[in-house]
């Protein structure tokens, strides 16, 4: 979750520091904090609680001097939100600074067995307890800094990325990680360290992806110097990023979130570009012709995954088992990795994650892969621990998501999940050869059709403006678009604050029906497709009990229009491909709503984008 940046060099760290945090700032924004050391060997912390801005102006007057230095954003976790929870945390000399993302699972027995050395306490947060740890193993086993390190860290339970400074050795920077992300960029006679490449990209495109239980030390004209906890040296092994600075950036737009919804028809083009062949009549996907046989041969696929991406997995569920009649589960990863599944080996598990470091996820599938089943895992992120971890996969190629609420990554995890359900099913002879090229071809004009639908976006912002008066919501859609209504309801719920729940159409009456009054908008996700009608009879029902309906229709579509209080057309599409489109007016209301409430859209209270923690 939080964001964690590093330097060491000749330039002055603080700029550099600071812009970092900016560009990690989407990990967490409850607290921000920085540690320097100056030429007079001096360990400079200085915090704040809130936004990264808010430390800028702590520090506006503070020495912030010093060409190595340590800075961290933070999501709270172990201790409430405010300047002293904040990371860098001291040890109890003063001569060390820590930052830290993860959580240490056992940190109240170190914590009683540290304070009955006489350590004191001066936060709530486990994070402390690591430092004042690694202070107590420096000190009592005579050791430098790095073997305190590695000592320390074979004592602890839990998950972590750290950064650490000693103000006795102003020459190096330490760092390990384990369960959360950990890149090392490399320049000319200096270093950047972060969460992820986002602080690193405008400075060098040459990196290194620290591994799990692997700790890192960093000197100004040495090697990067890579040692296991157990002190086994590695060799490090330099990657280039593929990123481009201007990824990062809002190219106009007021916020991430906006421009990444419009980026969508480019971002799955890119998805598609080398898999979706020019002639539009063939798929290949290499994660499964170099693994063919296992996924002719599989019994089953388990899907897991979380949140946005766990509704990508149900889409999915419906297309692999209507193309290529595997059966399908589909499994949050919190639940699926502590209730003793039963895991076979002829088992696929497709695991989904945009950024490809969520925690739950992570361990769902080294449960999985311990129990021989084969991973498959779709992610955004090149060089991220879950697809390192797994057997093959697809990555999504849409570039950098800022936006904490996730738009263009799901459209792209849908579009890849669906690439793979066609391919297995051709290669099973599962599906007829003419729907098959009807869909690939359809697949191709998707993303004009998404620029068709983002053409409303002023009409969208209108309809939008009606509702913003609304305590609840209920989203309504079938099949195919049923897990569309689960992430619309997700996305208003997300950025807006406004609850929301999704529903299969037909379960309305089964219970959420007695909710329905004037004042329960209803989106109903209805395009003319396979339950057509179906859905006409539900939103009959709702308007029975007057209730307001917006509803997202096929192009032309003239009973729904005659019915509803607003419609919102796409074009028309082949029902698996539904989604694609259904999703876009979702996102832009949930947008729109957010922004006229004035909520933080980028940045929505309690949330982070990368999910690291349990």
């Amino acid at each position: 979750m939080c964001g964690i940046v590093g330097y060491i060099g000749k330039r002055n760290a603080y700029p550099i520091l600071i812009k970092g945090l900016h560009r990690l700032e989407y990990r967490g924004y409850d607290s921000a904090g920085v540690a320097l050391i100056n030429e007079q060997g001096q360990l400079n912390i200085y915090k704040a609680k809130g936004k990264v801005a808010e430390l800028e102006a702590f520090a506006a007057e503070k020495d912030t001097t010093g060409q190595i230095g340590i800075a961290h954003t933070r999501w709270a976790t172990h201790g409430e939100p405010n300047t002293v929870n904040a990371h860098p945390h001291y040890s109890e000399s003063e001569r060390l600074a820590i930052i830290h993302n993860g959580i240490i699972e056992n940190y109240a027995v170190l914590k009683a067995g540290l304070m009955k050395e006489g350590y004191t306490f001066k936060s709530d947060t486990d994070t402390e307890v690591l430092v004042q740890l690694i202070e107590y193993t420096q000190v009592n086993r005579h050791v430098d800094l790095k073997t305190a390190v590695q000592l320390a860290l074979q004592q602890v339970v839990g998950a972590y990325a750290i950064a650490i400074l000693d103000k006795d050795h102003p020459d190096t920077l330490i760092a390990a990680r384990k369960g959360s992300p950990l890149v090392v960029g490399i320049g000319i006679d200096e270093y950047f360290l972060a969460s992820d490449a986002t602080p690193i990209v405008e400075y060098t495109d040459k990196v290194i992806y620290i591994e799990d239980e692997e700790v890192v030390s960093l000197q100004v004209g040495k090697e990067v110097d890579i040692t296991t906890i157990g002190n086994v040296q590695k060799t490090p092994e330099i990657k280039r990023l593929e990123l481009s600075l201007s990824q990062l950036e809002k190219g106009g737009y007021p916020h991430f979130m906006l421009k990444e919804i419009f980026e969508q028809p480019r971002t799955l083009t890119d998805s598609m570009r080398g898999r979706v062949n020019v002639r539009q009549d063939n798929i290949a996907l290499s994660g499964f012709i170099d693994n063919k046989e296992r996924f002719l041969n599989a019994k089953r696929i388990i899907i897991t995954a979380c949140g946005t991406s766990w509704h990508a997995g149900l889409i999915a569920m419906y297309a692999i088992e209507e193309f290529a009649q595997i059966p399908v589960e589909v499994e949050y990863s919190s639940e699926f990795r502590y209730r003793k599944p039963v895991i076979n080996k002829d088992d696929i598990v497709i695991a989904i994650s945009q950024s490809g470091e969520t925690a739950d996820t992570l361990a769902a599938i080294q449960l999985a892969k311990e129990k021989g089943a084969f991973i498959f895992s779709i992610c955004n992120v090149v060089g991220a621990s879950i697809p390192r971890l797994s057997d093959s996969g697809c990555y999504t190629h849409v570039g950098p998501e800022i936006g904490v609420a996730s738009t263009k990554a799901f459209t792209a995890q849908v579009t890849a999940l669906t690439m793979l359900a066609l391919c297995i099913g051709k290669e099973k002879g599962t599906i007829d050869n003419d729907q098959y090229l009807r869909i690939v071809r359809e697949l191709g004009q998707i993303p004009d059709k998404i620029q068709r639908v983002l053409g409303q976006n002023k009409h969208i912002a209108d309809v939008s403006k009606t509702f913003t008066y609304a305590q609840n919501f209920i989203y309504l859609g079938r099949g195919y678009n049923f897990p569309v209504a689960l992430e619309g309801a997700l996305k208003l719920k997300e950025i807006s604050y406004i609850h929301a729940e999704g529903y299969p159409a037909a379960e309305m009456k089964h219970g959420p029906i007695a909710l329905i009054s004037q004042e329960m908008p209803v989106v109903v996700v209805a395009p003319h497709c396979g339950t057509y009608e179906k859905v006409v009879s539900n939103i009959q029902e709702i308007k029975a009990r007057k209730g307001r309906v917006i509803a997202i229709v096929t192009a032309g579509d003239k009973l729904v229009s005659k019915i509803a209080d607003f419609t919102i057309e796409v074009p028309e599409t082949e029902e698996c491909l539904t989604p694609l489109l259904t999703v876009i007016p979702l996102q832009l209301i949930a947008y729109h709503i957010a922004v006229i409430k004035g909520c933080d859209v980028d940045q929505p209270r309690n949330l982070a984008k990368s999910v690291t923690v349990e």
